[in-house]
């Protein structure tokens, strides 16, 4: 069951420089920062509400935001839906026949389960599933 939009994630360069407009000019605190080897990116999340900002700089220009970036350039990369059990979800899509990137969810920012819906699926949106245990950044 998808329960709220957990976060929406922005490629940028260079992390420091988007912290200092997200927090300076807008006013936002980030809770800290985070590097995910796995995905080759560092992470700053700035809570908004219910949801969140999630700021990402590649570690690796090979890695998914490294790629992403020299493709794109900075700007939305992803959106993340909050899932109750993410496994469970990934079942019923692939039962549903929807294309899907993971087919078993993998760690991701904050301690949470993560698996990304191919934006072949979406109509061209990158979208994550994310499973946020008690205690995980909320």
């Amino acid at each position: 069951m998808i329960r709220k939009i957990d976060h929406i994630a922005i490629a940028v360069r260079d992390l420091a420089a988007a912290l200092r407009f997200w927090e300076e000019t807008l006013g936002l605190k980030a809770t800290g920062t985070e590097v995910v080897e796995e995905q080759k990116v560092r992470v700053a999340f700035l809570p908004v509400g219910e949801s969140k900002i999630e700021l990402l700089e590649p570690t690796d220009p090979e890695g998914p935001v490294g790629k992403f970036l020299a493709r794109s350039g900075e700007g939305v990369h992803h959106i993340a839906l909050r899932v109750d059990d993410v496994s469970a979800e990934l079942a019923r899509l692939k039962g549903l026949g929807v294309r899907l990137i993971d087919e078993e969810p993998r760690r991701g920012a904050g301690g949470a389960r993560i698996a990304f819906i191919h934006p072949k699926a979406t109509l061209g949106v990158l979208l994550e599933l994310c499973q946020r245990d008690e205690g995980g950044l909320e």
